[in-house]
């Protein structure tokens, strides 16, 4: 053996081309999946500022992204008190229709009657456009939050229910059987076979559930309309709309965008670490 043999690392003596190949690649991977999407974010943000420089567009037609900013720090105060409100009627439908979505999921998969009978008009509410059923909903309930809430519920709670309930009735047939075979009742094949094997379809179901909430939230404040305290980020963008303030509507979009992305993020983390050891869709794929 050579002096540059032994210099060599001991992996790379061991590894086989194929092998090295799927490393460099990864590793490729790795950096890409974070460099590219900060290289566009890098160039459509030059572009804006440069589209409004060159073109002298007024700042209340197109602010330029340091006037965002700019303003964004300015009303920071008022737009993270509408964040708050925003985010928390977001959180509470996210949870009621992850309680109602599975709930509903576990109840038709133990009875197909109640499938049969229910299941249709779940998929009328999600296909009717909650701002075309938001103003009776304002009519009928007396509490804005309470309107808030159950609008954005109703754009939520569809995907968990679809999911999970794909989910319980796509469990192996060849394990159900098994569990006859032993004995198993039936809520013992639901806790430790079905629930298990719709875990996956679940968080799928809660990643999309999750920013459909946000939206059904936002589509609630525009449709509510009502300002003063206790306003969220949807009314603050309508009111700078009626000012022409351009800037402090950028700013709220902006914040809604970054609240959107780190539900999604955290969701999909959540999903990660609970499917990490196990699942398919979790586990590291070979390049």
């Amino acid at each position: 053996m050579t002096v540059t043999d032994l210099g060599k690392a001991p992996d790379s003596l061991s590894l086989d081309p194929e092998e090295a190949r799927r490393l460099r690649n990864a590793r490729i991977d790795r950096v890409a999946k974070w460099v590219l999407p900060a290289l566009v974010f890098v160039i459509m943000i030059v572009g804006w500022d440069r589209l409004v420089v060159w073109n002298e567009i007024p700042h209340y037609i197109l602010p330029s992204p340091g006037k965002v900013i700019e303003t964004l720090v300015k009303d920071w105060a008022m737009l993270f008190e509408a964040l708050l409100v925003t985010l928390q009627i977001t959180l509470m439908a996210l949870a009621v229709a992850v309680i109602g979505g599975v709930g509903l999921a576990v109840l038709f998969n133990q009875s197909r009657f109640a499938e049969m009978s229910f299941y249709p008009y779940a998929v009328i509410l999600q296909v009717t456009p909650v701002v075309s059923i938001a103003p009776l909903i304002f009519i009928y309930v007396d509490s804005r939050t309470a309107g808030l809430l159950l609008c954005a519920w109703i754009v939520a709670f569809f995907p968990i229910l679809a999911n999970t309930t794909l989910g319980l009735n796509s469990t192996d047939h060849n394990l159900r059987d098994l569990f006859r075979i032993y004995g198993a009742s039936r809520w013992q094949r639901l806790r430790y076979l079905q629930l298990p094997s719709a875990l996956p379809y679940f968080l799928g179901g809660l990643r999309i559930a999750g920013g459909l909430s946000l939206i059904g939230a936002i589509v609630a404040e525009y449709v509510a309309g009502t300002g003063g305290i206790g306003s969220g980020l949807a009314f603050r963008i309508l009111e700078a709309s009626y000012r022409l303030n351009a800037p402090r509507m950028f700013a709220a979009l902006l914040l809604i965008a970054v609240t959107g992305v780190v539900i999604f993020a955290g969701l999909s983390f959540l999903s990660h670490m609970l499917l990490r050891k196990w699942h398919e869709s979790a586990l590291k794929r070979e390049t």
